[in-house]
């Protein structure tokens, strides 16, 4: 990864567009995304000094636990070990610095932060809150992202084959998950990310329905909704299967969420609009009488984080741009009854789009 080249593209947005003189980044993915530092205590403080380039006045400030580490991860950044909080060792670094406008990531800062690194900093500099800014460049991958994420894809795309083996009656649904999750620690995941869901019978119609010890009963829909971490990167897919032979009310609902899925995944391409996607798959839905039944986004963006900009849903201007990488994951969820959800990752090419998630989406019945 090229940490100095995107240290050197948020100093130009910052220049061009927000009026500050030094940066403190905190949130610790765009910590990992601009410097490639993955420990859990890490402040990425940028300072113009003068006129330098951000890239040659950046430091990552962090604590004596992560001393090696650091040295070792931490790329176009100079790596201070302190004895104090990170962010109050940044600050410091910052007042040498004489940085008068200290932008700061707002949404991931509490009040409380902001009062003492204010004192830290000291008068006349001034905290200046910013939204966004490392967000926004995340949100279009580089070629060597978007294979790390395609490795996350495949990786967990390879575990469903497996995991339906798992599911019969009976099964709880905690202990599909459990082994779901066993089989991805020894097929080299990271970690999940996030919590597995499998939702079972009148469940399935929980759109986030966390695996709990609920058996699995011989009739009705199985939501699996998981993901891993490779080399930090997220994964993201659904299917939904049937316990025993489905009913024509079933196949009807399979088809009317598989039909709306692809849909969605036709419009995605260069210069449309993410409502656009989202109206392509909520259309499909309403016409077959299902639309108030979906009742969530159509999907959103994956990277270090498993929910990143842009979103995918109605009333939302983004404009997609190649390398973006999203989901589309359209649902309907039918209280007492049970619910159905696919979901594939998506990457924005320059002429539409690539499916990266290759597990079959035909409607598996399971006995």
């Amino acid at each position: 990864m090229d940490y100095q080249a995107r240290v050197h593209k948020l100093a130009e947005r910052l220049r061009g567009k927000r009026g500050v003189d030094a940066l403190l980044v905190t949130h610790l993915p765009n910590v990992r995304y601009l410097c490639g530092f993955t420990g859990s205590a890490g402040v990425l403080a940028l300072a113009d000094g003068g006129g330098h380039s951000f890239a040659t006045q950046a430091a990552l400030f962090t604590d004596g636990r992560y001393t090696t580490q650091a040295r070792e991860e931490v790329s176009g950044a100079r790596v201070v070990v302190g004895k104090r909080n990170p962010l109050l060792e940044a600050s410091a670094w910052l007042k040498q610095q004489r940085a008068r406008r200290v932008g700061f990531e707002a949404e991931h800062m509490s009040f409380a932060t902001q009062r003492h690194i204010a004192a830290a900093l000291a008068k006349p500099a001034k905290l200046v809150p910013t939204s966004g800014l490392v967000e926004r460049l995340r949100m279009i991958k580089e070629r060597e992202e978007i294979e790390q994420i395609r490795a996350a894809v495949l990786l967990a795309s390879g575990l469903f084959d497996r995991v339906l083996r798992t599911i019969r009656p009976g099964v709880r649904e905690a202990d599909v998950a459990a082994e779901l999750e066993h089989a991805a620690r020894r097929d080299g995941a990271e970690g999940m990310s996030f919590e597995t869901i499998v939702a079972s019978g009148s469940r399935s119609a929980l759109p986030h329905g966390k695996a709990s010890a609920q058996p699995i009963q011989a009739n009705g829909f199985v939501i699996l909704d998981f993901g891993v971490i490779l080399a930090g990167y997220c994964s993201d897919m659904t299917r939904t299967v049937c316990m025993g032979s489905p009913s024509k009310r079933q196949a009807e609902l399979y088809a009317a969420v598989l039909g709306a899925q692809e849909a969605a995944i036709a419009r995605v391409s260069p210069g449309r609009t993410v409502a656009e996607v989202d109206q392509a798959a909520r259309s499909r839905l309403q016409k077959a009488g299902l639309g108030r039944y979906f009742t969530h986004s159509t999907g959103h963006g994956v990277g270090l984080e498993i929910h990143e900009p842009p979103r995918i849903a109605k009333g939302q201007a983004e404009k997609l741009v190649p390398g973006m990488v999203i989901t589309i994951e359209p649902g309907v969820y039918l209280p007492g009854e049970g619910g159905v959800r696919i979901e594939d990752m998506v990457v924005v090419t320059q002429s539409g789009c690539e499916v990266l998630t290759p597990t079959t989406k035909e409607l598996i019945a399971l006995e």
